[in-house]
Parts: C-alpha cells; structure tokens; sequence
C-alpha cells in the first residue's frame, strides 16, 4: 500500500533522515520506535507531505506522490493523520469538528455527514458529547475526537504521532483503546509511539529508528524479546528499567520517589505495588544509612513484563555483608522489606553489595 525508497530529509545542513526504504501492506499495523530526535516524526509528515523530502520516491498504491503530475490534495485525503497536539477546532463543536471535512471537501451532503459522524462517536464512546465545544473536553476526549474527525474523511491509511504523549496518564488507555479497535478491523496504521507495551500488543511490525534512518525492522517478539542489533538492544533494556544514583545523604527522596511512580505507571503497575516499591527503597536506604556515615548507592527498578515481575537492584559500597542479614535496634524496616518482597539474592561484587529484591505483586 506504501512503499517507500531511498526517502532522505535536510533541514539546512541538518540531515534528518537518510536512505529510509520500507514497504507497509495493507492491513498492517506497524510502529515506530526510538530516542527522541532520530527523526520518526518527520518521517510521517513526509509521507503526508507536511514536509517535503529532499530526495527519494514514495508510493501509494504505485502513485508517486511526489511526481509533480500527482494530485496531491486527493491522495492525501487518502492517509489521514492524528498528532499529539490534537488540532481540533476549538470554535466549532464536536459535530462540526466531524462534518466540516466531508462536507466541503468530499462534497458530502449535511444530513449524511452528521450520520456518519454520529457513528463515529458511538464508535470513539464520544456521542453525548457531540454538541459540546473542545475545550469542555478532557485531554483523552479531544484525541478521540480527533481521531473520529480523522476516521470521517473515510482514509485508507491513518498515521498517528505519539497520540498520547501530551496526556495525562489517566487518559492514555482510552485512546489506546480506541487504536486496537482500528487494529482489529484491519485498518492500516503507522504509529510513532512512546508505549512500548501498546507497540508489541497492536503491531504487525515494529521499526527501531537510530540517527535518521531504520536501524532494526521486525514482529514485536524479535524487537522486544531477542533484539538483533545491539542499538536496539540497549534501547529495549533502557526502557524497561529506571537508574537512579545517590551519593549524598541529602539527595531528593520526593525527585526519586516522582521517578519511581513515573516508570511504574508507564508499565501500568497497581498503585498500591507502587507505594510498596516506594517504601521498601526508602527502607534499605535508612539500614545502609546506619552502617555508615557516607552514601554510595546505584539503584536499579527493573520490570519483566514477561514474567510480570518488579526487581530492584540495591548496589552499595558499605562493608561486606547482606544488608538485610545485620542486626539493629529498630527492626521495623526490616519487616516491611521482607513483607513487601518475596524473594532476594545477596552478592558481593567488586567489593561492592548487591541486594536484589523481587516485589510481592
């Protein structure tokens, strides 16, 4: 459905992307991974032309769209696209949001546009909403209803742009939910998206993009479990885990503790785990801090959604000795690691402790 060859962009002097080739079939729900500024965002506004690249061919159903011949207006209507930012109108209701593009763009009449938009709402659960204006609308609404509005041109293709990174967690499931709904009716999708979870649950393939260009192309179970190449490698086991150093007995607790429910949310762990978490670090750090009067502590909260498994890696350069093995006045701390954790493995390494606690779910 779009094949892509050789596709490269320059801002200036500023290569964005190079040599990008890549085919997606239709019915294919494919998504788009990797550090910020290696270009996923301006690869999906060149295929929707919003940017215009420098050199390369891209086809849509065989169309070059970039042959100056090519009607551009009528094969963009063909690919829709939804952006982070929403991009609704904020003067018109939700109805009009949905009717205004099919009326004067597929010169569709009122009644039917206003059929069809209903339907859609239905569909995003959004219909109560249809005579309300955008900004009585909560941040997931609005992305729903951009999506409605961009389901009413009746596109082929849809192209997502981190659809839910300008939402508050809360409201990240209910557009996602909406995504696999189009997943399962086999309409064709490229999403650039910061879930990983969301990614190998709804795509065909995954694309790992590094420095501009498509470093590693496969289904989800080879990008996410047995990456082949070692950028992606180190991406996949950077996102699963959170390091945290403290080295000073003043550190931030609360900057640590908003980074701690930060990554368990991003992998959807239960509030009460996460407090949990929370207490047995806060824990270990008050019986390391009582060994000594110097703090040297490399922190590591990993998940396995494989084995739905939370593991925190407490490496400390005290004396030799499982920390949790010692003797002290107040044992209080001690119970709440040990009731909190149901499993932990002590090793010393480079003259360094390791503690590593697997959490009670």
């Amino acid at each position: 459905m779009i094949r892509v060859e050789n596709l490269s962009k320059k801002f200036g002097e500023l290569t964005v992307l190079k040599n990008i080739n890549l085919d997606i079939n239709k019915g294919e729900v494919i998504s788009i991974i990797g550090p910020s500024g290696t270009g996923k965002s301006t690869f999906l506004r060149c295929l929707n032309l919003l940017e215009t690249p420098t050199g390369g061919k891209i086809f849509i159903d065989e169309i070059d769209i970039l042959d100056k011949e090519t009607n551009v207006p009528k094969i963009r209507q063909r690919m829709g696209m939804v952006f982070q930012s929403f991009n609704i109108f904020s003067h018109l209701t939700v109805l009009e949001n949905l009717t205004i593009g099919p009326i004067k763009l597929l010169e569709i009449k009122k009644e039917d546009a206003e059929k069809k938009a209903m339907e859609l709402l239905h569909m995003v659960g959004l219909a109560e909403k249809a005579e309300s204006f955008t900004d009585q609308l909560s941040g997931g609404q609005k992305q729903r209803v951009a999506i409605a509005r961009c389901l009413s041109m009746e596109p082929d293709i849809i192209l997502f742009d981190e659809p839910t990174s300008a939402l508050d967690p809360t409201m990240v499931s209910e557009v996602l939910a909406v995504i696999r709904r189009l997943a399962k009716e086999g309409m064709t999708m490229a999403i650039v998206t910061h879930e990983m979870d969301f990614a190998r649950d709804v795509s065909n393939r995954v694309i790992y993009m590094s420095e501009g260009s498509i470093y590693e192309d496969g289904p989800p179970e080879q990008i996410f479990e047995n990456p082949l190449r070692e950028k992606t490698k180190a991406f996949i086991n950077r996102i699963r885990s959170l390091n945290y150093y403290i080295g000073s007995v003043g550190f931030d607790l609360y900057a640590m503790n908003a980074e701690i429910q930060h990554f368990c949310e991003k992998h959807v762990i239960a509030k009460k785990t996460i407090r949990n978490v929370q207490l047995v670090i806060e824990e270990l750090l008050v019986l390391h801090n009582s060994t000594t009067d110097e703090i040297d502590v490399d922190l590591t909260l990993s998940y396995s959604e494989k084995q739905d498994r939370l593991q925190i890696v407490f490496i400390s350069s005290d004396e030799e000795g499982n920390l949790l093995e010692k003797t002290y006045e107040d044992e209080i701390g001690l119970a709440i690691i040990k009731n909190y954790t149901e499993d932990v493995e002590y090793e010393r390494i480079k003259g360094k402790n390791k503690l590593s606690l697997f959490m009670k779910q």
